[in-house]
């Protein structure tokens, strides 16, 4: 057996489909490739084939990442060429590279996440800038979502590691933002941005970057 780290961009294209269907598209997609999958057993088998930190519905990525296994060694340059034909636009593999199978789990890995976030406003650059340093200068900053399973209850000062204006132009201002992803719990921008005062939900928001904590 053989894992594969691969590392891929997922555009505006399909912001709005859900993880299930995403991991389907996936799964299509290795399968009309002829990828020699590994699969779970018991009842209902699936492929072995995890993603580092589902992306949010509306959110696009430029680096996600997701492990698959499959049942014997194969070339990740021919992975990469043979899956990027039998996906759909707005999805492209990056990168492959194979990984041990005793490396702990992509999820456990995950640390951080970088997100581009852009916000309509009719505030000053300098306003939001003190607005953001107000922000960081707190200890805690306890906040609630609703969610299907009922109102949630935490701190989001503990989940924020850095803020940072990229720039404001024609009532829009983009933020940079370091938000923590791991076991403890995930930043999300929306509820960042209504935290820094704004009151609309962002117009887009993109996650650049994940850092894992064992990286190649």
């Amino acid at each position: 057996m053989q894992r594969l780290r691969i590392r891929f961009r997922r555009g505006s294209e399909l912001k709005f489909i859900s993880h299930l269907d995403v991991m389907r598209l996936w799964v299509r997609a290795l399968r009309r490739a002829r990828i020699p999958l590994v699969y779970s057993e018991g009842f209902s088998p699936h492929p072995r084939i995890s993603l580092a930190a589902p992306l949010s519905v509306g959110m696009t990525g430029e680096s996600e990442f997701m492990d698959i296994t499959v049942n014997r060694a194969i070339s990740p340059h021919w992975f990469m060429n043979a899956v990027n034909r039998q996906l759909p636009h707005g999805i492209e593999i990056l990168e492959v590279y194979p990984i041990a199978l005793s490396v702990p789990s992509l999820q456990s890995q995950v640390r951080f996440a970088h997100f581009h976030v852009e916000v309509a406003t009719g505030k000053s650059e300098e306003d939001i800038k003190a607005d953001i340093r107000r922000l960081l200068s707190l200890e805690h900053l306890p906040w609630h979502h609703e969610r299907d399973t009922g109102r949630r209850n935490y701190d989001l000062r503990a989940l924020i590691d850095d803020i940072r204006v990229e720039g404001c132009q024609n009532g829009v201002c983009t933020l940079e933002m370091k938000l923590r992803c791991d076991e403890v719990g995930s930043g999300r921008p929306e509820q960042v941005v209504f935290a820094l005062g704004f009151n609309e939900y962002p117009k887009a928001v993109q996650r650049t970057k994940l850092v894992l904590s064992a990286q190649r």
